[in-house]
């Protein structure tokens, strides 16, 4: 088992980056269908971040709108009223009309219907002469609505009726076989008549249909040419493809933008390319189309609707348009009235018309305007994939996570910046969804592995120095182990030293478990102290504490955080007292020294066992001021250099400048009294007391006396006064020699 974990974690970043890049390249040849999804999505963003492009000005919409349905009715109209549109559009000279709607049934005129009652009802009662028959055949021609419009595309010898393949065979169960082959009939004239085989393909890809849905014979007859508008939306309801060519039983039919282009450019020869995976193209002339093998383009979409020009078909019919406008222009009739239900989802729009789809594959057929997939992007794709997980496999191995992810987030900027350049300038699709995935997948791997692989030496780092260094000693050691080197460094930093009074005496009166009880219920709230205001557990040395404020980590505030502690050591110490005596127990009493100063800081040890801690003459005076509190009867003793440091944030009283052990230059100390909020309650003997600190070291005896003892008179067990008492009393009895400098020589530690 150990072998098996050892063998796991001797994989390297980069054999993990290989693993990961090969299981994407699977993935991207066998069409994972979310990832196809995600990359159609960002095929939208790319048409939408590309922005709007002026059509080749060719082909203009003549809209069933609102305006029109408001103004002639609402739909279906009358045929007349089509009529009267293509007669107008013939008149203005235009080249090409196209109808994105089909007339699949006769117009039921009603009364068409009643002017061949009256002509039965005459006959009955032989009341018929010839003005009369002449009248009502006058009539019926105007209410033949589908005669006026067969007329009327007769004369134009211009226009493309739309029709449409039912696609499923649960569509045409009201249809029998005689019906069928009656409407193959209708459009008959419209397929390729003309199919080169380069390779007879093995499945015929060209989507199938099952029957058609034409327009009437009347107008089928009548009409120049035809073709299907079915659309084929992807799975997300998006049209973005076209298909250019549809399968019905042996035959091959144009789409509706495919018939009214060869119309508009003269008819001329079009014929499909065939090869043996499927349709290659279409030649229309010396116009190719590149096509996918099922005969299927990718519209260019050139911006939002409306890109093309629209005209209100009321506006043409009641001559407001200028015919200018008209003449030889592509025109397509459509609905972009939403009520007609005629819009469809595109990468700009979730409402945009099926007319202008028609009219957008028309402009990109005449501009060569294809965006395409050639066979090479796929090896371009799988070079993509490979190229960027190699690029940041070494890199990730060797940086930290967050800039890992700067690193990774660059690399995907670049390689969309030039997928999008080449998108929009040579309308080549590139994928972009596997080539990313495949670089944050190497960057989830590689750091995975990392954060495996590391968190084993953080364990062991924790399970190695848990028990004798303080959690964020290990944590600094944990983000850059070279800490854990023999060696240190100087800084700025405070030492807390506190330490039991009378510890001895009272473990004299203690049993073993006892004393122990005592002791850890002391130092776990006490160092909880330390820990709470950020300081360095440096070490227990039996009773006492040594704390360190500033290391590891740095923070310019270590003295008032030090100063802190102390205070709250202080009030943790009360309750304790408190507890102690109310269970019957012995209550402690501490002293704490702090020192600010340089000192030296890191592992100190040998190459088996070191210690994180803390050296030097400012920690060693730390030590001595601890002890001074004996001297004072006060319980947290600062030295000057800490004082000038938290001066304005704590209050203070100067207690002495004594001349420690060891030391040649006096030192001053201060008692930290509390914070500065909190001053008040000291703030009438503390000035008495400092007038009598003067005099003492003025050596005036007797005027010092009177103003500790007025001091005492207001804080009657304030130790420091008594003291200065005791001691200007002995001064007086036998003066000091030489020249008095009112510094106080400690002679023990």
């Amino acid at each position: 088992m150990k072998d098996r974990l050892g063998m796991l974690f001797s994989i390297s970043p980069f054999k993990i980056s290989i693993i990961i890049i090969f299981i994407v390249v699977i993935l991207y040849f066998v069409n994972f269908p979310f990832l196809n999804f995600m990359e159609l999505k960002t095929l939208d963003l790319r048409f939408i971040s590309r922005g709007e492009r002026v059509p080749g000005g060719e082909t203009i919409i003549a809209a069933i709108d609102e305006k029109s349905l408001t103004e002639l009715g609402r739909w279906p109209w009358s045929r007349a009223t089509i009529g009267k549109l293509v007669n107008v559009l013939k008149d203005s000279g235009t080249k090409a009309i196209g109808f994105d709607v089909v007339f699949a049934e006769p117009d039921e005129h009603a009364m068409l219907g009643r002017i061949e009652e009256i002509e039965k009802e005459l006959r009955r009662i032989g009341k018929t002469d010839v003005g009369i028959s002449r009248i009502l055949n006058n009539k019926k021609r105007e209410a033949d609505t589908d005669g006026i419009l067969a007329q009327s595309i007769e004369r134009a010898g211009n226009v493309t009726l739309g029709y449409f393949f039912y696609m499923s065979e649960n569509d045409i169960g009201h249809m029998n076989a005689e019906e069928m082959a009656r409407d193959a009939e209708y459009i008959s004239d419209s397929k390729f008549h003309l199919v080169q085989y380069l390779g007879k393909p093995v499945n015929d890809p060209v989507i199938q249909a099952y029957a058609v849905a034409p327009n009437i014979r009347r107008l089928s007859e009548v009409a120049e040419n035809s073709g299907y508008f079915n659309a084929f939306p992807d799975a997300d309801g998006t049209n973005r493809w076209a298909s250019l060519v549809i399968k019905y039983g042996n035959n091959y039919y144009p789409s509706l933008a495919l018939a009214v282009l060869e119309q508009y450019l003269g008819w001329p020869t079009m014929s499909l390319i065939m090869t043996d995976y499927g349709l290659d193209g279409i030649k229309m002339g010396p116009i190719y189309i590149p096509t996918d093998e099922a005969g299927r383009i990718l519209i260019n979409y050139l911006g939002p609707l409306r890109t093309f020009p629209y005209y209100s078909i009321t506006d043409i019919i009641n001559g407001r348009v200028d015919k200018n406008t008209l003449k030889d222009k592509i025109v397509l009739v459509g609905a972009t009235a939403t009520g007609i239900y005629d819009l469809r989802v595109t990468p700009f729009s979730a409402v945009y018309p099926g007319v202008e789809i028609h009219a957008t594959i028309i402009d990109n057929i005449l501009r060569g305007s294809f965006v395409q997939r050639p066979g090479w992007t796929g090896l371009i794709d799988i070079l993509a994939i490979i190229v960027l997980g190699l690029i940041a496999a070494p890199v990730l191995s060797r940086v930290k996570a967050v800039l890992g992810l700067v690193c990774t987030l660059a690399l995907i900027i670049i390689y969309v910046v030039i997928n999008r350049y080449v998108f929009t300038a040579y309308n080549v699709w590139l994928n972009l969804v596997y080539p990313l995935l495949s670089l944050f997948l190497v960057y989830v791997g590689v750091m995975l592995y990392r954060y495996i692989t590391e968190e084993r030496e953080r364990k062991k780092i924790r399970g190695t120095f848990q028990y004798y260094l303080s959690g964020p000693v290990i944590e600094e050691m944990l983000k850059d182990p070279s800490k854990l080197k023999l060696g240190g460094e100087k800084k700025d930093l405070t030492v807390l030293f506190s330490d039991i009074r009378g510890f001895t005496t009272i473990s004299e009166k203690l049993s073993p478990e006892d004393l122990v009880h005592l002791l850890n219920e002391y130092l776990t709230v006490m160092t909880d102290q330390v820990f709470k205001y950020g300081g360095l557990l440096d070490k227990y040395m039996g009773d006492a504490i040594m704390a360190v404020f500033g290391a590891p980590i740095d923070d310019p505030h270590h003295p008032a955080l030090c100063c802190r502690t102390a205070l709250s050591m202080m009030d943790e110490l009360k309750k304790l007292q408190k507890k102690w005596t109310d269970e019957g127990r012995p209550v402690l009493d501490i002293g704490i020294g702090i020192n600010t100063g340089d000192m030296v800081v890191g592992n100190m040890g040998s190459e088996m066992r070191f210690d994180y801690t803390v050296m030097g003459d400012n920690v060693n005076l730390g030590s001595r001021l601890e002890g001074i509190n004996k001297e004072y009867g006060t319980n947290i003793v600062i030295s000057e250099y800490t004082y000038r440091r938290i001066n304005d944030e704590f209050f203070c009283r100067e207690l002495d400048a004594v001349r420690v052990k060891g030391k040649r230059l006096p030192v001053k100390i201060y008692e930290l009294m509390g914070e500065r909020n909190n001053s008040d309650q000291w703030k009438e003997y503390i000035p008495l007391y400092e007038e009598g600190l003067q005099k003492y070291r003025q050596g005036r005896w007797d005027d010092a006396i009177a103003d500790f003892e007025a001091a005492l008179a207001l804080h009657p067990d304030d130790y420091p006064s008594k003291m200065y008492i005791e001691r200007c009393r002995t001064l007086k009895e036998h003066p000091p020699e030489g020249t008095w400098d009112g510094v106080y020589t400690m002679t023990k530690k």
